[in-house]
Formats: C-alpha cells, sequence, structure tokens
C-alpha cells in the first residue's frame, strides 16, 4: 500500500483489550505525584494514553523507537513523526481494576503540503468501552513531516489566566512518561539521537503528557466540572528542563480555554466543554 492511495489506509481497524491494572496505575500515579485510584475508581482523565499499547519486540520498532510503518499506520519513510493535537469526548469514566477495550479506526488520510514541506496528516480514531458501555471516544491527529529545523517559539505570548500551574519537567518525568505509556519514541529520552538526528535543543515534552498536565490543571481549579470534551493541538515543542506553564481561563459557562508555554511563546491550546456542576 502507498500513502498516495489514502484510500487503502482510510477504515483500517485493529482492537486491543488491557486490564486497568492496579500496579500500572501505582506507576502512572507516582509519575505524577498523585495518589492511584484505588479498585473501582475513575481514572483520572486522559490516563486511557497509558494503557492498550502493543508490546512490540525492539527489532519491530523503527529508527526514531516508533513501531516500523506499514502496519496499522501508513508508512511514511523518512519523515519525523509528531502527535499535533486531538479531540476527546467523554461518556462515562474508565474504572480502575477492570479490563476494558480499545478499537481503533484510521479515520482519514490525507497528504499536504506546508510551509516545512510535505505533510501526511493521519487522524485516528479510538474508542474505549467497558463492560460493553463506550466510555470514551477521541479522535488523535498525527503528523509525518519532512526533517526541517524544529520551531523554537511560537510568537504568541501566553494570556493571563484564572488558574496557572508551573511545571518542571526534567528528564526522570519524561523518561517515566515514556515508560508507563510503553512510548519508545526516541526524542523524549535519548540526547545524542534528539540533537543530532532529529535537530532539538534537548529532549522533547510529550504532547500528551503536556494536554495530562493542562486538563489535570483545570480540574484542580474545578473538582466538581464533570467533563464532557477536550480539544487541544500543538503549536510547537517544549523542550526539558525549561520549566513550562498550563493554565487557562473561563471564557463563557461550560467552556474554559487552556494552554501551556513558556517565555518563547504558546506550546499548546486547547478548550474543555463541561457542566460546571457534577450531578
Amino acid at each position: 500500500m502507498s500513502v498516495t492511495d489514502p484510500g487503502a489506509w482510510t477504515g483500517r481497524r485493529q482492537q486491543a483489550h488491557d486490564q486497568l491494572s492496579r500496579n500500572l496505575l501505582k506507576r502512572i500515579a507516582a509519575t505524577f505525584g498523585e495518589p492511584a485510584p484505588a479498585h473501582g475508581e475513575a481514572l483520572p482523565p486522559l490516563w486511557q494514553w497509558c494503557f492498550f499499547q502493543e508490546p512490540l519486540a525492539a527489532s519491530a520498532l523503527g529508527e526514531d523507537g516508533h513501531p516500523a510503518r506499514g502496519g496499522f499506520l501508513p508508512p511514511a519513510a523518512n519523515r519525523n513523526r509528531m502527535w499535533a493535537g486531538g479531540r476527546v469526548e467523554f461518556f462515562e469514566p474508565l474504572r480502575a481494576g477492570f479490563d476494558a477495550d480499545c478499537v481503533s479506526t484510521i479515520a482519514r488520510v490525507e497528504e499536504k503540503t506546508g510551509r516545512s514541506g510535505a505533510l501526511l496528516f493521519v487522524t485516528v480514531r479510538h474508542e474505549y468501552s467497558q463492560d460493553g458501555r463506550l466510555a470514551i471516544r477521541e479522535e488523535q491527529d498525527i503528523v509525518y513531516r519532512e526533517p526541517t529545523p524544529p520551531k523554537p517559539g511560537s510568537g504568541e505570548a501566553l494570556p493571563c489566566g484564572e488558574w496557572r500551574e508551573v511545571v518542571e519537567p526534567d528528564a526522570t518525568l519524561l523518561f517515566r512518561y515514556s515508560a508507563v505509556t510503553f512510548n519508545g519514541h526516541r526524542i523524549h529520552y535519548d540526547f545524542p539521537y534528539v540533537t543530532a538526528t532529529e535537530g532539538y535543543a534537548g529532549l522533547v515534552v510529550h504532547g500528551p503528557l503536556i494536554a495530562t498536565l493542562g486538563l489535570r490543571a483545570f480540574c484542580r481549579a474545578h473538582p466538581q466540572a464533570r467533563l464532557r470534551r477536550f480539544a487541544y493541538r500543538g503549536v510547537r515543542p517544549l523542550i526539558a528542563p525549561q520549566p513550562f506553564e498550563v493554565g487557562g481561563r473561563i471564557v463563557r459557562p461550560g467552556v474554559a480555554e487552556l494552554w501551556a508555554g513558556n517565555d518563547a511563546g504558546l506550546a499548546q491550546q486547547a478548550e474543555v466543554l463541561f457542566d460546571p456542576i457534577a450531578q
């Protein structure tokens, strides 16, 4: 199959089954420095990203540490992969200690040309269920781009927020998040590779880690809010160990604007739809 024939990849599907085990939840909680959910309790938002990963052998990985391309996802030789953003709908929480399923479908494959050259956009839809009930539906936007110098700053200053938290992304945090998500992408832990091969100034903070911390900050500021939808988009990479902040503000009833960034400008934008008081 070729990426010049998007229809050959659109609609491809795979299913994963996992047990939301107490042991892994304790490791995730330690990574974020918070208590682990007890058996039967709800997983915090976006912790589903730590499950349903296929444990491939090292021989099945590409040079960048991702699974070799051309399996479930289209091949995109000589391009760097980025998790560019996505949209998440929350119907009911996943519960700790029980089995769950994830059905993944390639929703769209598009080849475009941007300022940095050719770009391959792949949108993957994931549906997470427990006991036959749909709990979470999301779409992830993955971009394969030609090797180009990374964007050092966005030029967009951070807005003034109603809440903010400062994050210090040291190498331990990045390593642990890679471990609990079973993410082998070398830009997050291999300093010689990320600087010499992909041209970043240092280790890159995971986009989903930034999203998770940003949504956690919202939930801490609004503990009674019931999440309905979360949409996020990467603007530029954040480089460890430079601190960054996650923050946000309410723009109208039931809608919040979130962001992440530092002195170099905005790095991620997001929007949350929520019920102000959980029922």
